[in-house]
């Protein structure tokens, strides 16, 4: 199987430095999350990758080689950047079908990625009367038509439904259960935590991380405990004995910052404190990623002045 490798890349628009010095490598056999505020280099970094743009120094190469020069490319790398740039006026099997005849790929498949992207029915209609979700399929059988090795998708749940969310989600995990090297870069956290084993996030062109979900999430998160129990007062007691500063919230529950869930639920047992609630409240994805990002952002909403401070 084959990997991305990105080697001191850096791209410069005038005195704008899109990418600055990035090293990275997308492995086989699991998705990676490609993260980073607008402006962060994303999409400038895949169009390097994939031999649109020159860098202005450093590599990019995909399987130790520069796209531009891999032999029949959509059988190495399918890749959806722009669900608007199929031809309007042909229909979805054709544009396919041109794809694939360029490329020496049998005229079957056409048929067989409408099939697997959901579009057999509108497969004689033109591009120009589809929809934002179905351009998005269709991006994305167009990328899966050379059975490549290495798949990029830029933003591909834009404009889908929630079927086709539950879609793409399960073809990219399949594809990482098969060995590829799945890149996908997306704004959606939520969405992102449901799908990725790994993740890369680039703030003004660098490297912020590159990191396991998991070590990730951890890296950027300390324990604390909630919970909620019918005899407050044995319960702050216990757990100020156990070392700990309790706190009371406006809804009653008690948190517990620093402490572990199997530690505060062992004291409350031995002393027969009874437990309503106990969890262990995890950092998510949108959490850990804006706490990383807080300084990275090229664009920063100010939030509106209330009546009052107008």
């Amino acid at each position: 199987m084959t990997s991305i490798d990105v080697d001191e890349l850096t791209k410069d628009y005038g005195s704008t430095k899109a990418v600055d010095r990035l090293t990275f490598s997308v492995r086989p056999g699991r998705v990676t999350g490609f993260l980073g505020p607008n402006g962060a280099g994303k999409s400038t970094t895949m169009r390097l990758v994939l031999g649109l743009d020159r860098p202005t120094s450093g590599t990019a190469t995909v399987g130790g080689h520069p796209y531009a020069t891999l032999g029949a490319p959509l059988h190495r790398v399918g890749a959806l950047l722009d669900p608007q740039a199929a031809h309007g006026s042909r229909t979805a099997r054709d544009h396919l079908l041109a794809l694939a005849v360029s490329n020496g790929i049998a005229a079957r498949r056409a048929d067989e990625v409408l099939g697997e992207a959901g579009l057999e029915a509108v497969a004689g209609r033109r591009i120009k009367t589809f929809s934002l979700g179905m351009r998005q399929r269709l991006g994305v059988a167009a990328a899966l038509l050379g059975e490549p090795d290495v798949v990029m998708l830029d933003e591909p749940s834009n404009g889908l439904d929630p079927e086709g969310i539950i879609w793409i989600r399960e073809l990219m995990r399949s594809m990482a259960r098969e060995g590829r090297t799945v890149l996908v870069s997306s704004h959606l956290m939520n969405e992102t935590s449901s799908f990725a084993d790994h993740l890369i996030v680039l703030g003004r062109g660098r490297l912020l991380a590159d990191l396991p979900m998991r070590e990730f999430l951890d890296s950027r998160s300390r324990p604390g405990v909630r919970l909620r129990t019918s005899e407050d007062t044995r319960l702050r007691e216990a757990v100020i004995r156990k070392g700990y500063v309790p706190v009371r919230e406006e809804d009653g529950c008690w948190t517990v910052d620093g402490a572990k869930a199997e530690e505060i639920g062992a004291a409350a047992a031995a002393e027969g404190i009874p437990l309503l609630e106990l969890t262990d409240p995890r950092t998510t994805l949108e959490d850990a990623y804006l706490d990383l990002t807080a300084d990275a952002s090229e664009f920063e909403a100010v939030a509106p002045l209330t009546a009052q401070e107008a």
